[in-house]
């Protein structure tokens, strides 16, 4: 009888398909908030829908990653899918804010397992020269959903209620656990049989809580507040607990002799910067286009379009530099691509053009592109193959906490600078004001000089904020100079 095998393509399909369910859902609801929060009366807490998924989605990863090389990746990806459509069905019955964030952490628990164990199965089946072309399309999804996400989310708010944000999951989840479990053919795992790392998984999880809600502190409080240094008081705590916890483990969740290879730990470090600085791009790009240029939501969003094309484009060159030149010549050249469109962003002017920006967003999506890819491939080939499930878990934790760590960075940063134009121009504005800039209609019934005066103080606090940007790509090109092969 002739044993069945994976069917590539159809395979390859569904985790692009479940890596783009997943990523829209981080991005759909920013412009579905504003009326779930009416409706729900719940927009003190607002913020906490979007970080919570975040969280938790950070929480599990690691775990999910070990999970992954023990019972095997079909599975995980299962039991991921399952967690992720349940909390779908929660958050689209959810009659508070309350109910709506803790079904959204639930929604986070299953979408830890997507993401990294999507990259684990594409290393899978394809070879390393072949699998950068894949993986960037794949990343794809991630600047795709940024600009789908928020119109799709507008769309459905207007048309049959915003509860189908979340429904809208429970049919494509059940085609994606059909599809994988008929079509993906996996060897049996030989796993450490009882080995479970719970007591590790434990203190991680709490390491990770106690880290984030730190950074989410530092966020809400518009600075560092006492709360903030008991959490990362804590962090720090349980940070020497886990490895103290891990170095006993027959089965540790995170092997300590990964943090010992130097190539794996500043490949993963200069991931997680990039993706802190994406998250800079995705959010403040189109709040200068509505706020400053004077656009509607949607076209602002649709700045970011170029992204997500040339992004595929820099993935492919990823695998063609991959194959003739060293890690630190791939990395690097992605590095600079970024750099030298953060540069432009930093210099950008108030008359500076909206399609100025379009291509400015299309460069740096090239060197995302680039980067990304290089990052994951790397991280997944430093180790072993029994390993793989780890370390791309490890690479795809790391880049979620650049991208929490920073978001709760560049809103400090801005509320700031913000803060101190509104002061320093004398005229009485509010912070209320500074919001309403961003939004067309109220801003086309502002008297011109208001709107003027609005538009410069909006502009000093999103300028600082790119200069930052600037820094931080800085120290992410000496950190690629650190690597070698």
């Amino acid at each position: 009888m002739k044993q069945k095998k994976t069917n590539v393509k159809i395979v390859t399909f569904t985790v692009f398909i479940a890596t783009f369910m997943t990523a829209i859902e981080a991005t759909i609801l920013s412009t579905a908030m504003p009326t779930i929060s009416s409706l729900l009366k719940g927009g003190e807490i607002m913020s906490w829908v979007f970080s919570i998924y975040l969280l938790t989605n950070a929480m599990m990863t690691p775990i999910y990653g070990k999970l992954t090389d023990t019972i095997g990746r079909k599975p995980v990806f299962q039991i991921g899918l399952f967690f992720f459509m349940l909390g779908s069905l929660l958050c689209g019955f959810s009659t508070s804010m309350l109910q709506l964030i803790i079904f959204r952490a639930i929604q986070g628990i299953g979408a830890g397992a997507i993401m990294p164990v999507a990259l684990t199965i594409i290393a899978d089946i394809y070879a390393p020269e072949k699998r950068a072309k894949i993986l960037g399309l794949n990343s794809a999804a991630w600047g795709i959903a940024s600009v789908v996400g928020p119109l799709a989310g507008g769309f459905i708010v207007d048309t049959i209620g915003w509860h189908w944000i979340f429904f809208v999951n429970l049919p494509i989840g059940i085609l994606l656990m059909i599809l994988l479990q008929t079509f993906l053919i996996e060897p049996k795992h030989k796993g450490v049989s009882g080995a479970v790392d719970i007591k590790g998984s434990l203190v991680l999880m709490s390491l990770l809580l106690a880290f984030l809600y730190g950074f989410q502190t530092i966020s809400d409080n518009g600075g560092v507040g006492i709360l903030t240094i008991v959490c990362f008081a804590l962090s720090v705590l349980l940070a020497f607990i886990f490895i103290q916890v891990e170095n006993k483990a027959v089965d540790p969740v995170i092997p300590m002799f990964l943090l010992k290879n130097k190539k794996f730990v500043l490949i993963n470090l200069l991931a997680a910067l990039i993706s802190g600085f994406l998250m800079g791009i995705d959010v403040y790009i189109p709040m200068w286009m509505q706020g400053l240029l004077g656009v509607k939501a949607a076209v602002g969003g649709l700045s970011l379009t170029p992204l997500s094309i040339t992004w595929v484009i820099g993935s492919f060159l990823a695998g063609k530099l991959l194959a003739k030149r060293s890690t630190q010549v791939s990395l690097g050249s992605g590095v600079l691509i970024i750099l030298s469109g953060a540069i432009m962003m930093a210099f950008a002017s108030l008359n500076t053009s909206y399609l100025v920006f379009c291509l400015i967003s299309a460069w740096i999506g090239l060197g995302m592109g680039i980067t990304i890819t290089v990052c994951t491939v790397n991280a997944q080939t430093t180790v072993t193959s029994d390993l793989t499930g780890v370390a791309t878990s490890f690479n795809t934790l790391c880049r979620t906490l650049g991208q929490t760590i920073m978001i709760s960075i560049y809103g400090v940063i801005l509320n700031c600078q913000i803060s101190e134009s509104i002061a320093n121009n004398g005229h009485g504005y509010t912070r209320a004001q500074i919001d309403d800039v961003s939004n067309h209609v109220l801003a086309d019934k502002m008297p011109l000089e208001q709107l003027n005066d609005l538009r410069v103080i909006l502009f000093d606090g999103l300028h600082i904020v790119f200069v930052v940007s600037v820094g931080l790509l800085v120290v992410g090109f000496l950190i690629n100079l650190l690597i070698k092969d």
